[in-house]
């Protein structure tokens, strides 16, 4: 299955949010997945990625997933596009980006991140709720990083500008393992 990854690309973050990513991309790679990413360098992108290619590498060959990154010309010309995609689809913008990301994807993960993961996040539940696709996303609420957004879901349905039962609506996992349950449990 191909898993989208939106998050962080600060390497300025703390180092237990880039070791998280190193977690994520080896399990990704251990059970079969293929990862869709931004395709640029930094953060919890570069970890997510590295950590994929170095556990993709040890299993064998139909076993493994590939990685395909989706980068912007922005992000290429500031000279941060990643080398380690077996596939690597450059677009013009970062709406492209996020356009032939949820095109690509059978299902997405949000890792901590910042207004880009959010962003990407919005998009994939926004265009979910209007029916443009019905591929799931799982937010990943490592140490309670989005119990914020959880209040606020909570505020926005008790005010009915949510519906109180919805069509489409992101999951969310406290533990990588309840994410991987999640993931592993998903038909394509």
């Amino acid at each position: 299955m191909k898993v989208a990854v939106y998050c962080s690309a600060k390497d300025s973050i703390p180092a237990e949010y880039l070791a998280l990513g190193d977690q994520v991309g080896c399990r990704l790679a251990r059970n079969g997945h293929s990862l869709v990413y931004g395709g640029a360098t930094g953060g919890l992108m570069t970890r997510v990625s590295e950590a994929f290619k170095q556990t993709a590498q040890t299993l064998l060959q139909d076993e493994r997933g590939e990685i395909i990154g989706v980068v912007p010309q922005r992000i290429i010309y500031s000279g941060r596009r990643a080398t380690n995609c077996d596939h690597l689809i450059e677009v013009g913008t970062m709406s492209e980006r996020k356009e032939t990301m949820r095109q690509e994807a059978d299902c997405f993960v949000c890792l901590p991140g910042s207004y880009g993961t959010l962003d990407e996040m919005f998009d994939v539940i926004a265009s979910g709720t209007v029916g443009e696709h019905k591929k799931p996303i799982y937010i990943l609420n490592y140490k309670g990083f989005y119990n914020s957004l959880r209040e606020q879901i909570s505020l926005m349905k008790k005010l009915q500008f949510i519906p109180e039962v919805e069509q489409y609506k992101p999951c969310f996992a406290d533990t990588i393992e309840e994410l991987f349950n999640h993931i592993n449990t998903q038909r394509v």
